[in-house]
């Protein structure tokens, strides 16, 4: 009889990329008879982030998107821009929500365990060992979430700007909000000459999440976001009384750090763990859906998991922007000014989901042309 403790996989991180992997599997009746088993130290009950995602017409998220938008504003201290985003549509799903609706279909196959425990160690032979907290388990293989240890031990060999911000969910006495358009990027209230913004979504006329984003190599203190915050409510809104309903938090690494040199034969990184978040941009949800499929397609085909996972020419886009970023962080809101108000939202998009033509990625890069791209775009190909 089979150890009960044993899986044909396990996944380590009940977040975006385990959850949407382990969908997956459910939806496959060629794992049918594969015994899953999801480990997490959390319950994932609170709503603790929020992802966005662009696409075009319905989705299979539809049932759970929060809010959906059709216009967006790029704001710098020079341009007003306003992006009709036809024909895609700015979508936003609560991690709770997700969550939720991920345990609740989970729940119903009987070949899918969730565990409630901190994994301590994973070793590799000739299957795989877990060790939690309170027991150990065995798997055939491993998908692990977990950013691995090495990538806190190179910080001078890659490059890495931090993506940190704080939100404030809103809550307003009178109408200040357009719920039919949000803000991508407002750079009139910065933080010295580093790359910092703001970004609006209003959920109704008198609700929205406002956030203070940096994409700097340091990180702040807390009080910091809270200063900007405020300054940027009074100020730039012109709201002077409101309530703070919801507080969110997060910081998403922006680097050209190989991840994906962390799985092995029986361990696939996945999720930030993996490499799977957009190095120049931090958007993830769309790009976790299109690796989990392509896992999924590899499993099938007794592949090994991680095949053609990626792209190297978005590898190599992505460290261009990234040593521009690093090498002179105050050219940010140039560089997104460039990049908004000289381009198609069509090719835009197109490019950040890694899915555009070479036409329409010459025409961006010649968009981005400074001396700044072109040091960064040799020092990249000389590398």
């Amino acid at each position: 009889m089979a150890s009960s403790n044993h899986f044909d996989y396990v996944i380590i991180g009940n977040g975006l990329a385990g959850l949407q992997l382990a969908l997956a599997l459910s939806k496959d009746s060629f794992f049918e008879s594969k015994r899953i088993g999801l480990i997490d130290s959390s319950k994932k009950v609170t709503n603790d982030k929020t992802w966005c995602f662009w696409e075009i017409g319905s989705g299979k998220w539809d049932d759970i998107v929060y809010r959906t938008w059709n216009s967006a504003n790029f704001i710098s201290k020079s341009l007003d821009i306003e992006l009709p985003l036809n024909p895609y549509t700015y979508k936003m799903i609560r991690s709770e929500d997700f969550y939720t609706s991920c345990k609740q279909t989970l729940n119903k196959k009987n070949n899918f365990s969730f565990i409630i425990d901190e994994v301590i160690h994973v070793e590799e032979n000739t299957d795989v060992k877990i060790t939690t907290k309170t027991s150990s388990y065995s798997a055939d293989h491993v998908f692990d979430s977990r950013i691995d240890k090495s990538f806190f031990n190179n910080s001078d060999k890659y490059l890495r700007i931090h993506q940190h911000f704080k939100g404030w969910v809103i809550e307003t006495e009178h109408d200040h909000f357009k719920p039919d358009s949000f803000t991508m990027m407002d750079y009139r209230l910065k933080d010295a000459d580093q790359t910092t913004f703001t970004y609006v979504l209003p959920f109704s006329n008198k609700t929205a999440l406002v956030e203070f984003t940096y994409f700097t190599p340091n990180l702040v203190e807390d009080k910091t976001y809270d200063v900007y915050l405020k300054k940027y409510i009074s100020e730039i809104l012109n709201i002077k009384k409101f309530t703070i309903k919801e507080v969110e938090r997060g910081n998403i690494p922006m680097t050209n750090f190989p991840f994906k040199r962390s799985s092995t034969k029986n361990i696939t990184k996945i999720g930030t763990g993996g490499g799977w978040v957009k190095g120049s941009t931090g958007y993830s949800f769309k790009h976790v859906e299109k690796k989990v499929s392509k896992i999924i397609e590899n499993l099938k085909q007794n592949k090994k998991p991680t095949q053609a996972l990626f792209n190297r020419k978005y590898h190599f886009y992505d460290t261009i922007f990234l040593k521009v970023l690093k090498d002179e962080n105050d050219k940010g809101e140039w560089i997104f000014e460039k990049f908004y108000s000289k381009n198609s939202i069509n090719a835009m998009f197109r490019f950040l989901d890694e899915e555009s033509s070479f036409t329409e990625e010459l025409k961006i890069m010649h968009s981005l042309f400074s001396f700044s791209f072109i040091k960064a775009f040799f020092r990249t190909l000389l590398k």
